[in-house]
């Protein structure tokens, strides 16, 4: 199985997209780490105070799950490019359109079985 309706350029632009996404996103996380420092655990909270904060604890590590998520789909994106089965779908096995992997570089659904997935999930929601 290999991605032969990407050309190498395309290929290398799409590397190079990942990196970029993976770059900013360590960028992100230790900003989100470093603002977070600045919260001494001797400030005196008022129970308001410690409700909001322990919101926006659990939000954060809700967001840095979503980060972790987003960042795993990117190496995993990058090591099939490293093993030319870049562009084509888990699901199917059909090619992913350049104009999906444009958006979503790391996508590892075609659009129609993304879409089948997320109707599978609201499904599932109600």
């Amino acid at each position: 199985m290999t991605s032969s309706h990407l050309t190498k350029k395309q290929l290398d632009n799409f590397k190079s997209l990942l990196n970029d996404k993976r770059r900013r996103l360590l960028e992100q996380a230790q900003e989100t780490l470093s603002n977070e420092m600045i919260l001494s655990p001797d400030d005196r909270f008022d129970e308001v105070d410690q409700a909001s904060s322990e919101y926006m604890q659990s939000f954060s590590f809700r967001l840095r799950g979503r980060e972790r998520h987003l960042m795993n789909k990117i190496e995993i994106a990058l090591r099939k490019i490293e093993d030319g089965e870049y562009g084509v779908c888990e699901e199917c096995e059909e090619p992913i359109s350049t104009k999906r992997l444009e958006a979503r570089p790391e996508a590892p659904l075609c659009i129609q079985c993304k879409e089948a997935q997320e109707k599978e999930e609201a499904v599932y929601a109600d």
